[in-house]
């Protein structure tokens, strides 16, 4: 809209032959107005929106894994990382080493550990070292996780309680097994346990199932520190192929031997070959007496056949490439009580 100006003077009115835009009419013929406009409100409203929800920033931590052997620490790590990073029997102190595994989102990295269950009274070096391995989770997490079960007896847990009432580290109790469990005697637990450590949350778990693993990764990334992750994101642990052969084969002693076998058993990748459509794997099986290899190796070597069909395939699947495994066993006397000996089987790490 154009206007005409008038201005009064003296009692006589003069008319300019000037015509003026109104402001609407102005700033509809100068684009960059509007467009200045726009901007500055876009930016107030960006700053509002920022400051009402803030960019949450990257989240990442270790949790630590504990608890007394066969409570299950490594079905529950393997469920809650998504993958098979530790191997699993029937048998208590399957897990000797410390084994880390990831859990990547664009948000946060959970570094997960894995930790042999503690043993109150060890008999062996190894088994001492196996709870320096639980010592040192105690002290370099964010958070630690303490899994239990309405199996285990309190005096035998008594110990790893007092290290947690001393601990500042962020604790869950969680209690595992839960389906077998009537639901006023997990009410009962989790009401014992919020007693026994105040500071900590109980969650009722099945760690075979899954059951509550998501609720137990929400209420973990919670209390992670902001950090930049600590590993690629696309890596998943902290250990070699060469580690989970190894481990792989050690589980298929665990599930097809019985009494102290098992136990007298490590076992070593002496040779790792990969070729384009195979790999050629060479394992050592050493154990501490001769008996103790005759046993391994079994009537006409049925009993070494049998583990070494069953650890093929699982390192087949793990590797996803054909396998020639050989196995072969030899006496190393004493191993588990020698230092040097447990240094170079990969203990001190």
């Amino acid at each position: 809209m154009l206007t005409r100006v008038s201005e009064c003077c003296g009692g006589r009115t003069r008319t300019y032959d000037l015509w003026v835009m109104s402001p609407t009419s102005y700033q509809l013929l100068h684009p960059a107005i509007w467009e200045r406009k726009y901007i500055r409100s876009l930016v107030q409203s960006k700053l509002l929106s920022y400051f009402r929800n803030p960019i949450m920033k990257h989240k990442a931590g270790f949790v630590n894994i504990i608890g007394l052997p066969n409570v299950g620490k490594s079905t529950l790590m393997n469920q809650l990382v998504g993958e098979r990073m530790s191997i699993i029997s029937p048998k208590a102190q399957t897990t000797r080493h410390r084994i880390l595994g990831m859990v990547n989102t664009d948000d946060y990295q959970i570094v997960f550990s894995d930790t042999p269950g503690y043993i109150n009274q060890p008999a062996y070096k190894l088994q001492s070292t196996m709870n320096d391995f639980v010592a040192n989770a105690l002290e370099d997490a964010d958070v630690i996780v303490f899994l239990t079960d309405k199996f285990q007896k309190e005096e035998e847990q008594k110990h790893l309680i007092e290290l947690i009432q001393k601990s500042k580290v962020p604790t869950f109790v969680l209690l595992n097994k839960i389906d077998l469990y009537q639901k006023e005697e997990q009410e009962s637990l989790v009401a014992e346990w919020e007693k026994k450590l105040d500071k900590c949350e109980v969650i009722p778990i099945t760690a075979s199932s899954g059951i509550n693993a998501k609720k137990v990764i929400k209420k973990i990334v919670e209390l992670l520190p902001e950090s930049p992750p600590y590993y690629d994101k696309d890596q998943l642990t902290d250990r070699n192929t060469r580690f989970f052969v190894s481990e792989i084969v050690r589980e298929k002693i665990f599930l097809n031997y019985t009494k102290e076998i098992p136990y007298s058993c490590e076992v070593i990748v002496e040779t790792y070959k990969e070729d384009e459509k195979i790999d050629r794997i060479r394992c050592l099986i050493f154990v501490e007496r001769e008996s103790q290899k005759g046993i391994i190796i079994g009537n006409k070597g049925d009993a070494l056949k049998q583990v070494g069909i069953e650890a093929r395939k699982d390192i087949e699947a793990f590797i996803g490439k054909h396998v020639h495994l050989e196995l072969f066993v030899k006496v190393k006397d004493k191993w588990r009580d020698n230092a040097n000996t447990l240094k170079n089987f990969g203990y001190n790490q």
